[in-house]
């Protein structure tokens, strides 16, 4: 299946357009929100940032693998896909589960013409622990300042291989094979901590990975990887080890529920007076951010796998992000529209990605007052918020102005509303579910 034949199957119409047909997100420029109020219950999707992990890893073998709980109408995940067949695999996606099978081998190299995501990293790691060789376009994603690879170029050299760029492509060779070895990341990094992982598995020999950055996302990619066959011990924050094999099997995995989007309605339910029970809700990953905002004003009931976020008052917020448990950067968008909403001023302060506030020029579309200082970002709330013509710079803007077109006066419209659909699962689809005015627009 191509990439055009899973984004016009699986990324489903999901409001009416202006000319009277539907469009899905990936045809979309704009969203169009208005003034409304979140009510009802919404099933929270499997997690982009695990998801997309689990489909790299896939490349390890040739083995079936079978993902339940798959986000089908995720865009990047449907471009990963995308990516997948071009390497040999088959996918399809049967009474919600994804199911990849391997038609051919993958070759070394990654030739693909179509829009490029921060997993291209993964892949480069996949292939070349199972190849040998690896070459993939230089990886896209959000635009959060400054996002080197260094870390994931890092992890490959220690463990043998050559890696170096050449045009707009990202290669790397371990013609004997990869070798394991003590690495100590300088930073915690999610993305070079999973590198690590896949990478490791197929190494000959023992790998340690000093100062991994271990979040859900990490553990249920090891998870996945030990079920497949991998030997990895996670020991905390401190360090992960691998020990090598010589192959890995074919499973069937359950993608973990996504927080981010946990988060999301979690947010749009108290900041609209809205009374929304999520189903799925992983609130054992959410501890600190539940705490946050709870102290701030939201009202959070959980009954098992539910949480029913009643009404509430934002009150102003001051975060700082950081490794988990804490706040993960993806949020700090979600919390700034939520201290936007709140009569005061609310401070956020992005330890990893510091240049990541440019969405507040979009917030100031809509009569929101902000400044940036020292790298902390002071939001002034409680001011009456307008309808504008906005812009989603990443997913998880995007997704925060959403939130506050519900809020605002007159109607919001969102240009390169595709970009939510990237990280959210028939987002419209859901808002639309709760009560929200909302439709994609050409």
């Amino acid at each position: 299946m191509t990439d055009r034949a899973l984004q016009s199957r699986d990324a489903q119409p999901a409001g009416p357009a202006d000319d009277g047909e539907e469009i899905g997100a990936a045809e979309a420029r704009f969203l169009e929100v208005g003034r409304s109020r979140l009510e009802g219950r919404v099933t929270v999707s499997g997690a982009k940032n695990s998801v997309l992990r689990l489909l790299a890893a896939s490349l390890l073998t040739s083995g079936r693998i079978v993902l339940d709980n798959y986000p089908d109408a995720l865009l990047d995940a449907i471009v990963h896909v995308g990516m997948l067949e071009t390497l040999g695999k088959t996918c399809r996606v049967v009474d919600g589960a994804l199911v990849i099978e391997e038609a051919f081998a993958p070759p070394g190299d990654l030739v693909w013409a179509g829009r490029s995501i921060r997993n291209t990293l993964l892949i480069l790691g996949a292939l070349v622990a199972r190849t040998g060789t690896g070459s993939v376009p230089l990886p896209g994603g959000c635009n959060l300042g400054e996002r080197k690879y260094d870390l994931h170029e890092l992890v490959l050299t220690r463990l043998g291989a050559r890696v170096w760029v050449e045009g707009d492509r990202l290669h790397a060779e371990a013609p004997n094979g990869l070798t394991g070895a003590e690495i100590t990341l300088p930073l915690r990094s999610t993305g070079a901590t999973e590198n690590a992982l896949l990478a490791a598995s197929l190494a000959k020999g023992r790998t340690v990975l000093w100062n991994p950055h271990v979040r859900p996302e990490i553990l249920d990619l090891s998870v996945f990887l030990g079920m497949m066959g991998a030997k990895i011990e996670v020991r905390g924050q401190e360090s992960i080890v691998i020990d090598g094999c010589d192959g890995l099997s074919g499973v069937s995995h359950r993608v973990m529920p996504d927080n981010m989007e946990a988060m999301t309605w979690a947010v749009g339910s108290v900041i609209t007076g809205g009374d929304v029970e999520i189903e799925d809700f992983p609130a054992e990953d959410l501890e600190v951010p539940l705490i946050f905002l709870r102290e701030s004003g939201a009202r959070i009931f959980r009954e098992g796998n539910v949480a029913i976020v009643r009404s509430g008052q934002p009150w102003p917020v001051e975060i700082s992000t950081g490794p988990y448990p804490g706040i993960n950067s993806d949020m700090q968008p979600l919390f700034a529209a939520y201290g936007a909403c709140a009569r005061g001023e609310s401070r956020i302060v992005d330890l990893r990605f510091a240049d990541r506030y440019a969405y507040l020029d979009e917030f100031a579309r809509m009569g929101i007052s902000s400044r940036v200082t020292s790298g902390t970002a002071r939001i002034s709330g409680g001011a009456r918020l307008r309808g504008a013509d906005v812009r989603a710079l990443d997913l998880r803007a995007g997704a925060a102005l959403a939130l506050l077109g519900l809020v605002a006066d007159g109607t919001t419209r969102i240009a390169d509303a595709w970009q939510i659909e990237r990280g959210y699962d028939r987002f419209l689809q859901k808002l639309i579910s709760l009560g929200a005015n909302a439709s994609y627009t050409k």
